[in-house]
């Protein structure tokens, strides 16, 4: 699993002891980071907006790259052109629209509601893909937003996540998830001859994003016990009058 970052990252990323947290800590360039591991196939690199920095124009960039990052002899300033002129590397910076190959006679999709997302023959719980609001009075409205993925793409405690999935002909199609919903194949033939990892390029306006580790196997009864207690009540504050252990709160206040 790769579900922390490389230590081999750009100039200005500080990474925490335990390099799930990645925070740009000056200027606005010089925030790539990888994945510590080449992801497997299917396997999605899920990241969370934790600050974003006012100032600077553009945003958080995600993709994957065939380079090791232990063997680069320099990190690049940028993902955008500089990883990506350097070959074998697909990036790209976080909208909802402009990342995402058009397929013929495709039609328009609502709101996710199911369970799982599945991309091809990938399976991965919604309920981690999604981002959710800290807990507070309006946290129940905010929570609907991400759910139905309206909110920009780039806000604060929004997820993102990158996978490919191989195709019959031996290549694969790189996918971009945001919030819970599969934004479609955004590129595609990439080689899978060689081990792909994780780009995630720290840029302008996004300062600090964390790993959210995936757990692809049956719900824990934890959670589901927080998916029944969400559809019965109105907002996550309504949590702390429940008669249940302090711990589960917590857990159920996604905290």
């Amino acid at each position: 699993m790769a579900a922390r970052f490389h230590r081999v990252h750009g100039a200005n990323v500080r990474l925490d002891r335990t390099r799930t947290r990645a925070t740009r800590v000056e200027s606005f360039a010089h925030g790539l980071c990888f994945s510590q591991e080449p992801l497997a196939p299917g396997e999605v690199f899920l990241v969370e907006i934790e600050e974003k920095e006012l100032g600077w124009c553009g945003h958080l960039r995600v993709g994957l790259t065939a380079l090791d990052p232990q063997h680069l002899e320099a990190v690049p300033e940028y993902s955008l052109p500089d990883l990506v002129n350097m070959g074998d590397t697909w990036v790209f910076a976080i909208t909802r629209n402009h990342n995402r190959v058009v397929v013929d006679g495709e039609e328009a999709r609502g709101p996710p509601r199911e369970p799982f997302l599945c991309i091809e023959r990938v399976r991965i719980p919604r309920d981690v893909l999604v981002g959710r609001s800290r807990p507070g009075r309006y946290s129940h409205i905010l929570d609907e937003l991400y759910r139905t993925n309206v909110l920009p793409a780039t806000a604060r405690r929004s997820r993102i996540g990158v996978l490919y999935t191989p195709q019959p002909d031996g290549t694969a199609d790189m996918h971009i998830v945001i919030n819970g919903e599969d934004m479609g194949p955004s590129a595609r033939h990439l080689p899978t001859t060689r081990p792909l990892y994780a780009v995630v390029d720290v840029f302008a306006s996004t300062k600090s994003v964390r790993v959210i580790p995936v757990d692809y196997g049956l719900p824990s009864l934890q959670t589901l016990c927080r998916l029944v207690i969400e559809k019965h009540i109105v907002h996550r504050l309504a949590i702390d009058g429940l008669d249940l252990p302090p711990p589960l709160k917590s857990f159920c206040k996604h905290e």
